[in-house]
């Protein structure tokens, strides 16, 4: 139990720090120094170095997450509302994910790679877009799973 807590948080942190550093450091940093001919690899380069470590999240909460539910709980029905909440976000999270993987992520490569910025612009626009909305239910869900059991 305490291995697959452990894990569990590390992955969580790994994901949503990440997000977060991406959103309220880099980008803004990239944006103030950088062109769109060279801002537009960069992004490319750390969605590709990034985005690894987001699979092994994913499947790494998951599993976990669904180990930690069984073991203590039996299940859904005898998990509190805090656990059904954190469970429902954290799917949310993954399908927003899974759509920016293989949506505009995929154009942001198509269009770096074939140097149509504005189509590659408009992706990372995008992306911009769904990192913001799964950075701020990551948080969410880091308060209700640190505080929730004692709000709920």
């Amino acid at each position: 139990m305490v291995v697959a807590l452990a894990l569990h948080v590390l992955f969580v942190v790994i994901w949503v720090g990440g997000m977060f550093f991406a959103y309220m450091a880099l980008r803004p940093a990239a944006m103030e120094i950088l062109e769109p001919p060279l801002r537009l690899p960069l992004w490319k380069a750390v969605f590709s170095r990034f985005f690894p470590w987001v699979w092994v999240a994913i499947a790494t909460i998951l599993s976990t997450g669904y180990w930690m539910l069984i073991v203590p709980f039996g299940g859904f029905s005898n998990a509190p509302l805090f656990v059904h909440i954190m469970h429902t976000l954290g799917i949310i999270m993954v399908l927003i994910y899974l759509h920016l993987f293989f949506a505009p992520y995929k154009r942001l490569r198509n269009g770096v790679d074939g140097k149509d910025w504005p189509a590659a612009g408009k992706a990372l626009a995008q992306i911009r877009i769904l990192v913001g909305i799964n950075m701020t239910i990551g948080l969410v869900t880091v308060l209700v799973a640190t505080a929730g059991k004692f709000l709920i």
